[in-house]
């Protein structure tokens, strides 16, 4: 939730915004260009995704739970860039434009989402960490602000149990947002290290062509900035809640 309360510690968030702006424009233009060169293995992305989980030793199977090993299933699901891979049922989950699409954007995105299969599968350990704070983090993304926002209307000097209300719900709020904070640093590594396995990957798997490995890495940087963005924001609202507070007192 978007905490847009006007004041002057409004300025530090305009170059966080204007670079989340960039970085979405980015992906969306990035990513429609080379949706439209077709790669010339003729390969979609469902099925580089399954080779380059076989060339990491990691089963495809329908049921995940029930393989003796690392295992993944692929699956499509509806949307445009709606691919993710899901850890809690080890399922890798592909838009139909990547599932069964055959440009050098579909296998660029679909290596990359195996890419965090990997990760899972070998126990990549910022990937680890990133699952352990979700909870925290998406509770505070959502209480933080209703909760500082509150604080801040508080009259000054009501007190509970001899602690200054308003205060004590901005701090809370704060530590809560650093939460969420901390999740999207976290992701930076995660997503990084996902991009440069797919890389390697299709190099190594001959999947891309040397010149199509040049639009791949095109389409997965522009789609790291989206999380830079993200991050870049996060601190930003953090730093001026701190501030905020700070007037308060």
């Amino acid at each position: 939730m978007p905490f847009f309360f006007w004041d002057s510690t409004m300025i530090l968030l305009v170059p966080a915004l204007l670079l989340a702006m960039w970085a979405q424009f980015k992906v969306k233009s990035t990513y429609a260009h080379y949706a439209q060169v077709a790669n010339r293995s003729g390969l979609t992305g469902a099925r580089v995704a399954s080779l380059i989980l076989r060339d990491a030793g990691i089963e495809v199977t329908n049921s995940p739970e029930r393989a003796s090993g690392p295992a993944c299933a692929i699956e499509p699901i509806g949307g445009e860039l709606t691919d993710h891979y899901d850890p809690r049922d080890h399922t890798l989950r592909l838009s139909e434009g990547i599932y069964d699409g055959r440009s050098v954007a579909a296998l660029g995105i679909a290596a990359h989402e195996v890419g965090h299969a990997i990760q899972h599968a070998k126990g990549y350990a910022p990937m680890a960490l990133r699952s352990i704070i979700y909870p925290a983090s998406s509770i505070g993304s959502t209480l933080a602000f209703p909760l500082f926002f509150i604080g801040l209307l508080v009259p000054r000097h009501l007190a509970i149990g001899g602690m200054d209300l308003g205060p004590m719900l901005m701090n809370s709020a704060i530590l809560l947002f650093a939460m969420a904070v901390m999740f999207t640093l976290v992701t930076l590594p995660v997503e990084f290290n996902a991009s440069n396995r797919a890389l390697k990957a299709l190099a190594k798997g001959g999947y891309l062509a040397e010149d199509e490995m040049a639009g791949a890495r095109k389409v997965l940087s522009a789609a790291a900035m989206t999380y830079v963005a993200a991050a870049a924001m996060a601190l930003m609202q953090l730093l001026r809640l701190i501030l905020l507070a700070q007037r308060r007192d």
